[in-house]
Protein backbone atom coordinates (compact mmCIF):
# COMPACT_ATOMS: atom_id res chain seq x y z
CA UNK A 1 0.00 0.00 0.00
CA UNK A 2 1.30 3.43 -0.90
CA UNK A 3 1.28 5.81 2.05
CA UNK A 4 2.37 9.41 2.30
CA UNK A 5 3.40 11.75 5.11
CA UNK A 6 -0.21 12.49 6.08
CA UNK A 7 -1.04 8.79 6.39
CA UNK A 8 1.92 8.36 8.74
CA UNK A 9 0.80 11.31 10.88
CA UNK A 10 -2.73 9.85 11.06
CA UNK A 11 -1.28 6.50 12.17
CA UNK A 12 0.91 8.15 14.83
CA UNK A 13 -1.97 10.23 16.19
CA UNK A 14 -4.36 7.28 16.36
CA UNK A 15 -1.74 5.14 18.11
CA UNK A 16 -1.44 7.84 20.76
CA UNK A 17 -5.22 8.30 21.13
CA UNK A 18 -7.62 6.03 19.25
CA UNK A 19 -10.54 8.06 20.61
CA UNK A 20 -9.74 11.14 18.53
CA UNK A 21 -12.80 12.26 16.62
CA UNK A 22 -12.53 12.53 12.86
CA UNK A 23 -12.91 16.30 13.21
CA UNK A 24 -9.97 16.50 15.65
CA UNK A 25 -7.86 14.19 13.50
CA UNK A 26 -8.62 16.19 10.33
CA UNK A 27 -7.64 19.45 12.04
CA UNK A 28 -4.38 17.94 13.31
CA UNK A 29 -3.30 16.76 9.85
CA UNK A 30 -4.67 19.75 7.92
CA UNK A 31 -7.35 17.97 5.89
CA UNK A 32 -11.06 18.40 5.39
CA UNK A 33 -12.98 15.97 7.61
CA UNK A 34 -14.31 14.07 4.58
CA UNK A 35 -10.79 13.61 3.16
CA UNK A 36 -9.46 12.52 6.53
CA UNK A 37 -12.29 10.02 6.99
CA UNK A 38 -11.58 8.55 3.54
CA UNK A 39 -7.91 8.09 4.45
CA UNK A 40 -8.74 6.41 7.77
CA UNK A 41 -11.24 4.11 6.05
CA UNK A 42 -8.62 3.19 3.42
CA UNK A 43 -6.05 2.47 6.15
CA UNK A 44 -8.60 0.19 7.87
CA UNK A 45 -9.63 -1.55 4.62
CA UNK A 46 -5.98 -2.21 3.74
CA UNK A 47 -5.35 -3.66 7.21
CA UNK A 48 -2.89 -0.98 8.33
CA UNK A 49 -5.23 0.07 11.17
CA UNK A 50 -6.57 -2.97 12.97
CA UNK A 51 -9.13 -1.70 15.43
CA UNK A 52 -8.85 0.23 18.67
CA UNK A 53 -8.48 -0.97 22.24
CA UNK A 54 -9.06 0.32 25.73
CA UNK A 55 -6.67 -0.41 28.58
CA UNK A 56 -8.45 -1.94 31.55
CA UNK A 57 -7.26 -2.21 35.16
CA UNK A 58 -6.64 -5.94 35.67
CA UNK A 59 -7.43 -5.88 39.40
CA UNK A 60 -10.81 -4.31 38.71
CA UNK A 61 -11.70 -7.47 36.77
CA UNK A 62 -10.44 -9.84 39.46
CA UNK A 63 -7.08 -10.58 37.85
CA UNK A 64 -4.58 -10.95 40.68
CA UNK A 65 -1.71 -12.57 38.80
CA UNK A 66 -0.16 -12.56 35.36
CA UNK A 67 2.44 -14.97 34.02
CA UNK A 68 4.36 -16.02 30.96
CA UNK A 69 4.14 -19.70 30.18
CA UNK A 70 7.00 -20.90 27.98
CA UNK A 71 5.90 -23.91 25.97
CA UNK A 72 8.14 -26.47 24.31
CA UNK A 73 6.42 -28.68 21.75
CA UNK A 74 7.07 -32.39 21.47
CA UNK A 75 7.57 -32.06 17.73
CA UNK A 76 8.07 -29.10 15.43
CA UNK A 77 5.53 -29.94 12.76
CA UNK A 78 3.28 -27.37 11.16
CA UNK A 79 0.22 -29.30 12.37
CA UNK A 80 1.36 -29.30 16.02
CA UNK A 81 2.27 -25.60 15.90
CA UNK A 82 -1.11 -24.74 14.39
CA UNK A 83 -2.99 -26.95 16.88
CA UNK A 84 -1.29 -25.36 19.89
CA UNK A 85 -1.71 -21.83 18.50
CA UNK A 86 -5.45 -22.38 18.00
CA UNK A 87 -5.85 -23.96 21.44
CA UNK A 88 -3.95 -21.21 23.27
CA UNK A 89 -5.96 -18.46 21.59
CA UNK A 90 -9.21 -20.18 22.63
CA UNK A 91 -8.41 -19.89 26.34
CA UNK A 92 -10.07 -16.93 28.09
CA UNK A 93 -7.02 -16.42 30.35
CA UNK A 94 -4.67 -15.89 27.39
CA UNK A 95 -3.80 -12.27 26.63
CA UNK A 96 -1.15 -12.90 23.97
CA UNK A 97 0.58 -15.77 22.21
CA UNK A 98 4.08 -15.49 20.75
CA UNK A 99 5.52 -18.17 18.46
CA UNK A 100 9.25 -17.77 19.10
CA UNK A 101 12.64 -19.20 18.23
CA UNK A 102 14.95 -20.61 20.89
CA UNK A 103 14.60 -23.17 23.65
CA UNK A 104 10.83 -22.75 23.79
CA UNK A 105 8.41 -22.63 20.89
CA UNK A 106 5.78 -20.35 22.43
CA UNK A 107 5.51 -17.69 25.09
CA UNK A 108 1.95 -17.33 26.35
CA UNK A 109 0.92 -14.30 28.43
CA UNK A 110 -1.90 -15.25 30.80
CA UNK A 111 -4.04 -13.39 33.34
CA UNK A 112 -5.53 -15.40 36.21
CA UNK A 113 -7.23 -14.86 39.56
CA UNK A 114 -4.47 -16.28 41.74
CA UNK A 115 -1.74 -18.93 42.06
CA UNK A 116 -4.30 -21.75 42.30
CA UNK A 117 -5.92 -20.64 39.06
CA UNK A 118 -2.49 -20.48 37.40
CA UNK A 119 -1.65 -24.00 38.59
CA UNK A 120 -4.97 -25.35 37.31
CA UNK A 121 -4.55 -23.61 33.97
CA UNK A 122 -1.03 -24.98 33.54
CA UNK A 123 -2.07 -28.52 34.44
CA UNK A 124 -5.44 -28.64 32.66
CA UNK A 125 -4.91 -26.48 29.58
CA UNK A 126 -1.21 -26.90 28.79
CA UNK A 127 0.41 -30.08 30.11
CA UNK A 128 -2.51 -32.24 28.99
CA UNK A 129 -2.05 -31.20 25.35
CA UNK A 130 -0.52 -33.99 23.21
CA UNK A 131 1.72 -31.53 21.35
CA UNK A 132 3.22 -30.06 24.55
CA UNK A 133 6.45 -31.62 25.85
CA UNK A 134 7.37 -29.12 28.57
CA UNK A 135 6.24 -25.84 30.10
CA UNK A 136 7.99 -23.30 32.29
CA UNK A 137 6.04 -20.62 34.10
CA UNK A 138 7.39 -17.18 35.03
CA UNK A 139 5.37 -14.84 37.22
CA UNK A 140 5.07 -11.25 36.03
CA UNK A 141 5.66 -8.75 38.82
CA UNK A 142 5.24 -5.62 36.70
CA UNK A 143 4.88 -4.83 33.03
CA UNK A 144 4.43 -1.85 30.77
CA UNK A 145 3.28 -1.72 27.19
CA UNK A 146 5.21 0.38 24.68
CA UNK A 147 3.20 3.25 23.34
CA UNK A 148 3.74 3.26 19.58
CA UNK A 149 4.66 0.81 16.87
CA UNK A 150 7.89 2.20 15.36
CA UNK A 151 7.43 3.48 11.83
CA UNK A 152 10.53 2.60 9.81
CA UNK A 153 8.86 3.35 6.47
CA UNK A 154 8.33 6.96 7.50
CA UNK A 155 12.00 7.27 8.48
CA UNK A 156 13.08 5.94 5.07
CA UNK A 157 10.93 8.61 3.42
CA UNK A 158 12.87 11.27 5.29
CA UNK A 159 9.89 12.29 7.36
CA UNK A 160 11.70 11.57 10.65
CA UNK A 161 10.26 9.77 13.64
Amino acid sequence: MDMDRIDFVIIDLLQKDARLSNKELAAAVGLAPSSCLARVQRLRTEGVLRGATTEVDAEALGVGLQALIAVQLSQHSRAKVKAFWKHALSLPEVLAVFHVAGTHDFQVHVAVRDAHHLRDLALDAFTTRPEVAHIQTSLIFEWAKGRLMPNYRKARMGAGL
